[in-house]
């Protein structure tokens, strides 16, 4: 976090633009809303809590960056992040999902990035241990005694197995004092193998921790008990399983195993929880389709107006009981995002209105924007391709002329067809190097140059008859 708020709004901007072509006004909304957090947690405590964020309302056809921009930013500032669809959630009393559950989500999201930071941190610890088992697993030490008891509660409860635990605590204490100077000597040698990554491909036997099963019981106010271990917790101990594998593989599930048993989950669950409050970010997606018209007030789309009454409370601020503890909604920053097309942001309730106090318009792709697109970002589709590609050996190149008869293409068949913006481009690249896909790696020439020509050629049939039918009275 400690990145993201020593950034400027212009430089959160700067970050955007490696990814996302054009729509400045909805790039500047969005970080000067990212950036107003990090003012808001600048303040006292009293004032902290009068601050609510600025929710944002984005309108705009689809594919032009609606859904990248809020993914971006969360990504960038990372932070709990969901992404849902208004048209999946129903008034209550209707089949479909409860709209707490966007929150629920949220909090996932959060426990996930939290607990993972915890992890990151206990790495450096954890790889020291994980190194002693897999030594253990190449050089046992002096075999232990099989008659070791199992930690059991129900043979302490009856009274058996007290007798032999005194006896043979002291017989494995003996054991383990006189280990052999010569097993020593070679766990060294093979700590040092280790470390110079001789053992990389040598097969071992470690205990893996198997995962729990997710059986969980719903109860009264949205919480939830899980019952998946909930036999082994009453062992005292979690189950495992013995497996195979090389040691560079052992390796990491052995630091990510005792990783994990090193942190404090109720530090991580509180950390998660204020982290979800302060931080979140929701992206709600389609909210036009819940837009309550007066042409649709009737059949089938009766509940839309129930279900925009629903998360209103949601927006407005409230407390939802999830698995890990009650949630507050108040600072969690909510983006409303849908074409509009057919409705407009006044259909909505006015309190719903209300909640999204900034509107930003997203304009439709140009031809020029297109060709910035394919060759711009830094994870732009050209070089996407490219380096597919070249997994094959083949190298493609694309020529000026050839970017610019894609983008007008893309353009052209947005005109004529469903404008879905950008993800036109996937569309055409897909069919443009399907048969030089198809025949990697036996084609004889590995290095293909594209041209506008060549482009031309694979839509001449698809494309120009509709476009020539434009002009024809």
């Amino acid at each position: 976090m400690a990145q993201i708020h020593s950034m400027t709004p212009k430089q959160i901007v700067a970050e955007l633009d490696k990814y996302i072509i054009g729509q400045d006004a909805a790039k500047r909304s969005v970080a000067v809303a990212l950036r107003n957090r990090y003012r808001r947690n600048q303040l006292s405590e009293e004032m902290r809590e009068e601050i609510s964020p600025k929710n944002i309302l984005m309108m705009g056809p689809t594919g032009v960056g609606k859904t990248e921009i809020a993914r971006r930013l969360a990504k960038l500032m990372d932070a709990p992040f969901v992404k849902v669809e208004a048209t999946k959630y129903t008034e209550v009393g209707y089949v479909g999902r409860d709209v707490e559950s966007m929150v629920k989500d949220l909090m996932e999201s959060s426990m996930r990035l939290t607990k993972q930071k915890h992890i990151a941190e206990k790495y450096d610890a954890a790889k020291g241990v994980a190194e002693e088992k897999i030594i253990e697993a190449i050089i046992p030490g002096s075999k232990k005694n099989q008659s070791t008891p199992a930690n059991n509660p129900y043979s302490f409860i009856m009274g058996s197995g007290r007798a032999t635990y005194t006896q043979t605590s002291e017989k494995i204490k003996g054991e383990n004092a006189h280990e052999s100077d010569s097993v020593t000597l070679a766990r060294e040698q093979v700590r040092q193998q280790l470390r110079d990554g001789l053992l990389e491909d040598q097969y071992i036997e470690i205990d893996v921790l198997e995962a729990p099963k997710d059986n969980t019981i719903d109860v009264a106010g949205g919480g939830s008990i899980s019952i998946g271990n909930i036999f082994d917790i009453m062992g005292g101990q979690q189950k495992t399983k013995k497996k195979n594998m090389k040691v560079k593989d052992a390796r990491k599930i052995l630091i990510e195993q005792e990783a994990q048993k090193m942190i404090d989950m109720d530090q991580v669950t509180t950390e998660a929880l204020e982290n979800c409050e302060e931080n979140g970010i929701i992206f709600i997606d389609e909210i036009d389709k819940i837009a309550s018209g007066g042409s649709y007030r009737v059949g089938a789309d009766v509940s839309r107006e129930g279900v925009q009454r629903d998360i209103l409370p949601i927006v407005e601020g409230c407390v939802v009981n999830t698995k890990y503890g009650p949630v507050k909604t108040d600072h969690v920053l909510f983006i409303g995002a849908g074409a509009f097309h057919v409705s407009s942001p006044t259909d909505l309730i006015p309190e719903l209105q209300g909640r999204f106090l900034i509107r930003v318009e997203l304009e439709s792709l140009t031809r020029r924007d297109f060709e910035r697109i394919l060759t711009e970002p830094d994870n732009a589709l050209l070089k996407q391709n490219k380096e597919l590609l070249e997994i094959e050996g083949c190298e493609i190149e694309f020529t000026e002329d050839a970017v610019q008869e894609i983008a007008a293409m893309a353009f052209l068949m947005n005109e004529q067809n469903e404008n879905i913006g950008a993800r036109r481009l996937h569309t055409i690249l897909e069919k443009l190097l399907e048969d030089i896909s198809f025949n990697l790696p036996d084609v004889e020439e590995k290095h293909i140059v594209i041209d506008a020509e060549y482009v031309r050629g694979k839509f001449e049939e698809s494309i120009r008859k509709d476009d020539l039918d434009r002009f024809i009275l």
